[in-house]
């Protein structure tokens, strides 16, 4: 393995490590313990991301497995399970925006949780995100994809929960897993569709096999794959990024402490969907149905809510439907094609939704 290789590794495991230190031992440690291994877990995290950021600018990319934890079949059919990363432009970019906010975020709970019992398990939490997204948007492959996918989902639950004595957390934690469990089934329907007829998991195979699938058809029926692919994985987006009409679970789980609202509704998790159909954007060029599928939710999206957001009262719940709308436009972007917008707008937004959420308090 290159220097370079085990610094991409470093990048997800150094929150991993604070958050375990953080969890497993938050009933013995002191806070400043707590608050210090995870702190130092991100920014390493972030030290690392700028150098490789700087790596790729001088034009060196990465696409490979380090390491592979299952395989099944034999011969042309068999499947690998990989743990691999995929180090582009895209890659870093959303490392150093992760990074930057997670390590902001941990820096304000220090006095924002100052009085919390709970705050050993706080740090952990947000640690662990971290590490999840990281996963997310530094995989090559759909199962690691996947993987992110639904630690982010879990965590996420646990964090708008994290004041598990109040009703309306329960509620609310309940509701954004179950409303993400459904965009899952049809994320999970496409990964399947994915599998079965390309017979690989990995993007830059699935991307090579592209002319091919775009000549098939779902089996016993005539849908074209591509279409029908695209559009299972947009519904993934659709649960994660909050488009309607699975954008119910997002005002609520403003019931998390704001850090959280920061972190998730702002900066990360919900630019998630954004990132995998820009990720999936050569197949998704390939579909007309599924870009104009695209379009009309994003739009539909962004002007709604922004209409909603007007009528709010609490101020978390405005911040939070203008997420919804901001949302939206990335979409629209993404249905025109317009990538590059759409990432730009991600990235401007992480920041800037990240500090309306701290400056509400």
């Amino acid at each position: 393995m290159t220097s370079m290789q085990k610094l991409y590794l470093l990048v997800p495991l150094a929150p991993l490590i604070g958050a375990i230190i953080a969890g497993l031992f938050c009933r013995v440690i002191p806070r400043w313990v707590a608050h210090s291994v995870t702190i130092l877990g991100v920014a390493v995290s972030l030290v690392a991301s700028w150098v490789i950021f700087q790596d790729v600018q001088a034009g060196n990319t990465f696409n490979g497995a380090l390491y592979t934890w299952a395989t099944s079949g034999v011969g042309d059919g068999r499947l690998t399970m990989e743990i691999g990363f995929q180090i582009d432009k895209l890659t870093v970019m959303m490392m150093l925006v992760v990074n930057f906010v997670s390590l902001m975020v941990h820096l304000y709970t220090i006095g924002y949780m100052a009085e919390d019992p709970g705050y050993n398990r706080f740090f952990s939490y947000i640690s662990l995100f971290t590490f999840s997204m990281l996963m997310l948007v530094m995989s090559n492959n759909f199962v690691q994809l996947f993987f992110g996918w639904e630690a982010v989902g879990l965590v996420s639950y646990l964090l708008i929960g994290f004041w598990y004595k109040r009703p309306t957390a329960i509620y609310a934690n309940l509701k954004a897993f179950l409303v993400n469990r459904v965009g899952d089934f049809g994320f999970l329907l496409g990964i399947g569709l994915i599998a079965a007829y390309a017979g690989t998991l990995n993007y830059a195979e699935v991307f090579a096999k592209r002319e091919e699938l775009v000549a098939m058809t779902v089996a016993g029926t005539d849908w074209p794959l591509l279409t029908a692919v695209c559009i299972c994985l947009f519904i993934g987006a659709m649960g994660k990024s909050a488009q309607v009409p699975l954008h119910v679970w997002l005002p609520d789980s403003m019931e998390g402490p704001t850090p959280i609202s920061a972190l998730i509704h702002a900066a990360t998790m919900v630019t998630a969907g954004i990132f995998m159909v820009t990720r999936m954007s050569p197949l998704f060029e390939l579909s007309e149905t599924a870009l104009s599928f695209v379009l009309v939710i994003g739009a539909t999206t962004a002007l709604f809510m922004g209409f909603l957001g007007i009528i709010q009262n609490d101020i978390k719940r405005v911040v939070a439907y203008s997420t919804l709308s901001q949302l939206g436009y990335m979409t629209v972007a993404l249905g025109v094609s317009a990538y590059s917008a759409a990432v730009f707008h991600l990235m401007t937004h992480a920041f800037f939704k990240a500090l309306l959420f701290l400056g509400a308090g």
